[in-house]
């Protein structure tokens, strides 16, 4: 079904419309991505030529292409732009915007604040299908990037663990010194302790020889100065 020109600009200035509040509500509420920062569309720049970031097949994008570069950070610039569609993997990224002036979309890859891909093109189904092409290959490229962020994020994690078990082991290592030290000061004490117990059990048994002794002979004494006396009744 054809529809007029007129009404087909309604339609999609509706649809820009919704889109454009939808992203700006989104990016009101949502969190930092994964890997790197969301930056505002106004901050862009197109990517450095000696951009190592950028696969070589796409980061030399032609004269026409780096043409669409500037074209578009300059429409951005002067707000001639609907951002109708963003995807974020990592720091890459990709935006679909709409020219209603035109009725024309712009397409753009970018890494950080960087825009180092852009197609331009008359045909939303043709924009559409381009985003889509450009959303899988950020997910790709960011793919490592987001493993080597959860591979620092584990690392981190064990650091952490290697230096808690660290500090424990450091705290159970004193406290074994600490038991030790004591331990040997009270086998030290032990050992005085029995040596003296057995001198005064030596002294116990010379002083209670001595008592027998000694009151055998005040028996003996006794019976002596009681010799010739009547016996007691």
């Amino acid at each position: 079904m054809k529809y007029s020109l007129s009404l087909r600009r309604v339609v999609l200035f509706a649809v820009a419309g919704a889109s454009l509040h939808g992203a700006l509500a989104l990016a009101e509420e949502s969190e930092v991505p994964v890997v790197g920062k969301r930056p505002a569309m106004s901050t862009m720049t197109a990517q450095p030529p000696a951009s190592a970031s950028a696969p070589a097949s796409d980061a030399v994008a032609g004269n026409d292409a780096q043409g669409y570069v500037a074209e578009l950070i300059q429409m951005i610039h002067d707000s001639k732009l609907i951002e109708l569609r963003t995807t974020y993997n990592g720091s890459y990224g990709a935006t679909l915007f709409f020219y209603p002036d035109e009725l024309t979309y712009y397409v753009a890859l970018f890494q950080d604040r960087h825009f180092w891909r852009v197609i331009k093109t008359p045909d939303d189904a043709r924009a559409e299908t381009i985003y889509a092409g450009f959303v899988q290959q950020t997910a790709q490229l960011a793919e490592i990037e987001i493993h080597r962020t959860q591979l620092q994020a584990q690392n981190a994690f064990l650091d952490r663990v290697i230096a808690s078990q660290a500090d424990r082991a450091r705290r159970l290592q004193a406290d074994l010194e600490v038991t030790r030290a004591q331990q040997a000061q009270v086998n030290d004490r032990q050992r005085e302790m029995q040596a003296d117990a057995v001198a005064l059990r030596a002294e116990k048994d010379k002083a209670q020889a001595q008592l027998r002794a000694l009151q055998q002979q005040v028996q003996l004494l006794q019976r002596q100065n009681e010799a010739g006396l009547p016996a007691a009744k």
